[in-house]
């Protein structure tokens, strides 16, 4: 059914399919695909839409994921709303496109569904692949279902695409715990969306008729003003993607803050901190240790870039102990595990009072991370607040138990 026509309905379905759906419904005109798992059947999804005629967009197969971003940063440069993805080292092999991509401010729109790089090269729930690549100029956060998965798109072409941003947007999820697992997702009434995302219209595309040049190459002297216009956009943004969320809970009903999930944390002493699917089952976790009287709760991020600090401050100062489950590598870093800690820790220094922190490695390799674990990581957060210091900055969970 072509989007204008659709009416609002319930349907269950996959964190995949709620992205390809999401496309669908933002009137994607070029799509750049190029296989590999867990986010093909994204792709897969979107060929389909485009066989039956229920989208009327260039659908272009890749040679690579490198061509594939390529063809993304071109299309967009005509003027295209464009739709791309990968997961895993198809990412990384795409790597040479992302500066250049913001650095023409091409609102490209990239769906990662996390993979663990090699080794071990399992697709799972591992954010390496992305974060990765998180400083580039992209504006990226992580969905935990495929209702988020699904809404963050569409929110996301919103803020891009805005003339005050023109930025492209990595809108994630993990492998496996949101690519490949079903749940109810609500697809709106076409009207909503067109209420909500106008037709893409970029101020400067390639167009014969009215010359201008785009390229990454530029004169050294141009370097410096290019990189404080990108870095003023993505500071920028913050303000739009709060407009953004906002403007979508009034029109779908859904109400997310753009930053920061907060769940049990009204008096909450420890509190784990986290991006991602692993969050659903930290829910089900507290609610069992609330019930045993243990004042435990849980802050997730939602968007990483830009990062929300004065949020992440305000919000982790509150309590004494805080567990940064990380579930992605940063070897050698300040905590010699994640890239998340040190980003909360840098948040934090400027803060009046500061809790103690400490990093878990968890969900390694795609694992899950299960119940025991959550109840464990959680021990060693009371631990350390019954002492008033931690025990030793990293744990890697599952591995010392």
């Amino acid at each position: 059914m072509p989007v204008a026509e659709a009416k609002k309905r319930m349907v269950r379905i996959n964190g995949c399919v709620a992205s390809a759906q999401a496309a669908k419904y933002a009137d994607v005109d070029v799509i750049a695909a190029y296989p590999i798992r867990p986010y093909t059947a994204t792709m897969m999804a979107l060929a389909q839409m485009v066989a039956n005629g229920e989208l009327d967009a260039e659908y272009i197969v890749a040679d690579s994921e490198h061509s594939q971003l390529s063809i993304a940063h071109g299309a967009a440069s005509a003027g295209a709303r464009v739709f791309t993805g990968s997961s895993g080292v198809g990412v990384q092999f795409a790597y040479e496109l992302y500066s250049p991509i913001s650095g023409s401010r091409m609102p490209v729109q990239m769906m990662i569904a996390d993979r663990t790089l090699d080794p071990p090269g399992d697709f799972g729930s591992e954010h390496t692949d992305a974060l990765s690549t998180r400083d580039m100029g992209w504006i990226m956060g992580w969905s935990c279902d495929a209702q988020e998965a699904f809404d963050n798109h569409l929110i996301a072409y919103r803020i891009g695409e805005d003339r005050r941003v023109l930025l492209p947007q990595m809108v994630c999820q993990d492998g496996f715990f949101v690519s490949h697992i079903t749940g109810d997702v609500e697809l709106p009434d076409g009207g909503q969306v067109r209420e909500f995302l106008p037709p893409y219209k970029h101020p400067y595309p390639l167009d014969p008729r009215r010359p201008v040049s785009h390229g990454p190459q530029i004169m050294p002297e141009q370097g410096p003003p290019l990189q404080l216009e990108r870095a003023r956009a993505m500071e920028e943004s913050m303000a739009v993607i709060e407009q953004a969320h906002e403007e979508f809970g009034k029109i779908f009903g859904r109400k997310y803050d753009p930053w920061l999930e907060e769940y049990k944390t009204d008096d909450a002493e420890v509190v784990f901190f986290l991006q991602g699917a692993h969050a659903v089952t930290a829910r089900f976790a507290i609610q069992h240790m609330r019930e045993r009287g243990i004042k435990v709760g849980m802050v997730r991020l939602r968007t990483i870039r830009p990062y929300p600090t004065e949020r992440v401050q305000d919000s982790l100062s509150k309590f004494k102990v805080v567990g940064v489950i990380e579930t992605n590598m940063a070897l050698g870093s300040v905590s010699s595990g994640g890239a998340l800690y040190a980003e909360a820790a840098a948040a934090l220094y400027e803060a009046d009072k500061r809790p103690l922190m400490m990093s878990f490695m968890a969900g390694m390799g795609g694992e899950a991370i299960v119940l025991k674990e959550f109840y464990w990581m959680t021990e060693k957060m009371i631990e350390a607040q019954k002492k008033g210091k931690i025990e030793k900055r990293t744990h890697w969970v599952g591995f010392e138990h």
